[in-house]
């Protein structure tokens, strides 16, 4: 039940497309990440995610448009729906979604990461 400063969790890492935990409840988690660069397209089954820019912006890419998310700025992507990040400078996100939801959905491979680390 303590305060969590983002900005001081935000300084504690340095590599992208890593998110790291901050709190947990309801079976849902709040995730830390920066990200840069292309993610790679994926969907997740059985999960909504909220995407909310800290600082800087990103583009969620989707088959058939794309939106910019700027700080300050939130989105949700439904359950089911295809959907590729893309950073074109460093951004600082917020993640919240159930706790079972990998990052990368239904698309493993390298950026995968199916344990993640606490700050």
């Amino acid at each position: 039940m303590n305060k969590i400063s983002l900005e001081e969790k935000f300084s504690l890492f340095t590599d992208k497309w890593h998110p790291r935990i901050v709190a947990a409840l309801n079976g849902q988690h709040v995730k830390l990440a920066k990200i840069e660069g292309e993610f790679v397209w994926h969907q997740h089954e059985n999960e909504d995610e909220l995407f909310l820019v800290i600082k800087g912006e990103f583009e969620m890419h989707y088959r058939d448009r794309i939106e910019l998310i700027k700080e300050g700025e939130l989105i949700v992507v439904p359950k089911g729906v295809e959907h590729k990040p893309v950073a074109k400078n460093e951004c600082h996100i917020l993640l919240f979604e159930p706790d079972t939801t990998v990052n990368t959905g239904n698309n493993t491979g390298t950026l995968t990461k199916e344990q993640l680390d606490w700050l």
